[in-house]
């Protein structure tokens, strides 16, 4: 390995690279991409000195295994998963030296699915279209990690930071209720409108991934007929397909779509989506 690299031991069951995405690009059909808790992530860069924009890694449900070749500066956030070095416990939303050659690993988190891990200096992989985020829906940006891959580190840019705490997600334990904006394709839910969707509960499905928060419950039903032309999407978007069940698109949304969207997450409740997992509840309440 290089001065400046680690290597991947072992990924769980899905971890990837991200960074802050490439918003912008939707017009051009370019998905957004980046992480889905991003408060978490932000956190784990500050830790371990990085700008916001430096690539890290995205865990779900832990697994993960990283052997560095020189000391580096590390950072774990968002799910609270168990973290080792050599089999020593060490803390989560702290930086935390790993010497060289040691294996800094992460357990199955407790609760919440998704656990950010920063290393001083970001991931120096390859960007594509001006990103170094994977996005699971095209296939755009870097591989999911496999195991036996070396990555690339950058240079660090300053010392570790003090030890902080993350102000949206404090433990990586959403509470399932999301705040909501009235969508373009409101009319769609009726004459309850916005106070029907906010009357029903669901449950988080297990077909949930980084595309989007799939839903379980009773079903909406859908005034109007005919199908809608396709149409732009944006991020937090609450789309209702001819199942009734409501889908929530997170990062790795398609920039278009047909079905109507009949609300839009709040923005500061998104991170919400990344930690939920199946089974748990979910609640909309109109934002103010």
């Amino acid at each position: 390995m290089s001065a400046r690299s680690v290597e991947v031991l072992a990924t769980g069951p899905l971890c990837t690279v991200q960074d802050q995405g490439r918003a912008g690009s939707a017009h051009l059909g370019v998905p957004r991409a980046g992480p889905l808790d991003r408060p978490a992530a932000a956190l784990a860069n500050r830790l371990v000195g990085n700008p916001p924009g430096h690539a890290l890694l995205e865990v779900t449900l832990g697994g993960l295994a990283l052997r560095p070749a020189t000391a580096t500066w590390v950072a774990v956030t968002g799910a609270a998963a168990p973290v080792g070095v050599d089999g020593r416990a060490v803390g989560l939303g702290r930086a935390e030296l790993v010497p060289a050659g040691a294996v800094l690993r992460l357990g199955p988190p407790g609760a919440g699915m998704r656990s950010y891990v920063a290393l001083a200096g970001g991931l120096d992989v390859t960007p594509v279209l001006g990103s170094r985020a994977t996005d699971t829906l095209a296939g755009v940006g870097p591989p999911v990690l496999a195991e036996g891959q070396v990555l690339a580190l950058g240079e660090p840019t300053a010392p570790p930071a003090p030890i902080e705490a993350p102000a949206a997600s404090p433990t990586g334990r959403p509470t399932g209720l999301l705040r909501v904006h009235p969508g373009p394709r409101l009319e769609r839910l009726g004459p309850r409108g916005l106070a029907g969707l906010c009357a029903t509960s669901y449950v988080v499905g297990a077909e949930s991934n980084r595309v989007g928060l799939r839903l379980e419950g009773p079903p909406l039903g859908l005034a109007g007929a005919g199908e809608l032309p396709s149409e732009g999407m944006v991020l937090g978007a609450v789309q209702v397909p001819p199942s009734g069940l409501p889908v929530v698109f997170l990062a790795d949304h398609p920039p278009t779509g047909g079905y109507p969207v009949v609300a839009v997450v709040e923005a500061a409740d998104l991170w919400q989506c990344a930690q939920l997992r199946p089974g748990e509840p979910v609640r909309f309440t109109r934002a103010r």
